[in-house]
């Protein structure tokens, strides 16, 4: 039975990522790349997670902490955010995704910034980087427009020192 293949495309797997974890195929951008890069840390590829490294930082993989990780993870999906060149014609591009799974009972994202770079017509993941948001934490409690100024004046806030 024909399975939809885990990145997302909307494509079957074995048309999709399959043949390009299997070396049948060479991804042709690097939007395709990171998605068949994605469904090997799903079905547990990691030799092709090394393979479509870039040889000039390929012996830095931790194998055993990506294969550790893919297994512990039950992948929930990917989301492209963003693309910046990597198309067929380019020779480096930018994908901005999210990686979705759940590990230990609790829902989780990887959210990265990824550069792939093109060699001699075959694309590489470079390097990522991670995508993520610092907590704003207040110091003070909020102030609404119509709560009392905390000058203390007795007028509101949007009348008072809110007004600027």
């Amino acid at each position: 039975m024909e399975e939809v293949c885990c990145c997302n495309s909307g494509a079957m797997f074995e048309s999709c990522c399959q043949p390009l974890i299997k070396g049948q195929k060479k991804a042709s951008t690097a939007e395709q790349l990171m998605r068949s890069r994605y469904s090997a840390f799903v079905k547990n590829e990691m030799d092709y997670i090394v393979q479509t490294h870039h040889p000039s930082s390929r012996d830095t993989v931790d194998v055993q902490g990506n294969e550790s990780w893919a297994r512990q993870a039950d992948w929930k999906g990917l989301e492209i955010r963003s693309t910046v060149d990597g198309g067929e014609s380019d020779s480096r591009g930018q994908v901005e995704f999210v990686a979705n799974y759940t590990m230990d009972g609790e829902d989780k994202s990887h959210h990265e910034l990824s550069e792939f770079k093109k060699e001699k017509g075959e694309w590489f993941f470079v390097d990522g980087k991670l995508m993520t948001t610092d907590t704003f934490v207040r110091e003070q409690p909020k102030v609404g427009r119509n709560d009392p100024c905390v000058c203390g004046s007795g007028k509101k806030y949007k009348k008072c020192c809110g007004a600027a």
